[in-house]
């Protein structure tokens, strides 16, 4: 049996204990830091692949617009053309990004198809495969230059939840110093 002593002894260190505010800010950081170290660590990730995406779009605009500037194109300035997206996506690795540059031609009835198309990283499109293109751009008799990236991006902390992101652009040109591009070697 308890002696009768200790339960005011108990009582009154409950209730000092109850009372006392010593460790509160300790207790409220150790709660806290976790869910600021996720929201912190997330936003990293989400501005770095925005940056990514970003660098995607600029890098099929610029394989376009590169391409729309000729008139005739060999094998090696298309080789120029289809590395200079990895100078765009710099720093960001370029190593496992796909870039396609392809002309599509659209015939008198409004159909697309593709004239030539070449890729590094990938396969390009095959010639005379049909195109669906946006309604503003089925212009009869017309040629258009087709710049796509694809960029695999794999977040550093969250790859366990989304694993690897596949972030797709792509633009279209019309070409610049004639009705069409030949592509020699393509």
């Amino acid at each position: 049996m308890m002696p009768t002593r200790t339960f005011p002894g108990l009582r009154r260190h409950v209730q000092r204990f109850a009372r006392d505010r010593d460790g509160l800010s300790a207790v409220e950081f150790a709660m806290v830091l976790p869910v600021m170290l996720t929201l912190y660590l997330g936003s990293v990730q989400l501005g770095d692949g925005l940056a990514i995406k970003f660098r995607a779009a600029l890098a099929a605009r610029t394989v376009a617009d590169l391409a729309s500037q000729y008139v005739s194109i060999d094998g090696s300035t298309m080789s120029s053309i289809l590395g200079a997206a990895s100078t765009v996506v710099a720093p960001y690795p370029a190593t496992n990004m796909v870039v396609t540059v392809s002309e599509i031609t659209i015939d008198a009835n409004g159909h697309a198809t593709i004239a030539w198309s070449d890729s590094r990283n990938g396969t390009p499109h095959t010639v005379g495969q049909s195109v669906t293109l946006p309604a503003a751009m089925q212009m009869p008799n017309t040629s258009l230059i087709w710049g796509e990236v694809t960029y695999p991006y794999t977040p550093q902390l969250g790859y366990v939840i989304t694993g690897t992101v596949n972030m797709y652009q792509s633009t279209y040109f019309y070409p610049r110093m004639s009705n069409s591009v030949a592509c020699n070697g393509c």
